[in-house]
């Protein structure tokens, strides 16, 4: 069975686990499925805000779509998640992906 149909799979147990989503999101990247990367993200992050580490990737793959806006909001709003979470390395991250986008 491959890494996606594994994570897939305990899904079904565990539908909103974001570890699970956050890693099929990642795989759906590898696969150049930046839409059905972006869907597990954003239902990620919709369902989980804290979950700092799909701010980053998410952003990323917006940067890839041509939309810098919406990847400076998700950005930003990582930022503030990662500074409420005292997760300076998360922010700095993300704060480094904000100044080479801008």
């Amino acid at each position: 069975m491959d890494r996606i149909a594994r994570i897939k799979e305990f899904l079904k147990s565990s539908p909103n686990d974001s570890f699970l989503k956050h890693a099929l999101a990642l795989e759906y990247i590898k696969l150049g499925d930046d839409t059905g990367a972006r869907q597990l993200f954003e239902e990620l992050l919709a369902y989980e805000p804290g979950y700092v580490g799909s701010y980053y990737h998410l952003g990323r793959l917006l940067e890839r779509a041509g939309l810098p806006k919406e990847a400076i909001v998700v950005y930003e709003k990582g930022m503030e998640t990662a500074k409420a979470a005292n997760d300076r390395h998360a922010y700095n991250e993300l704060q480094a992906a904000l100044d080479d986008l801008i």
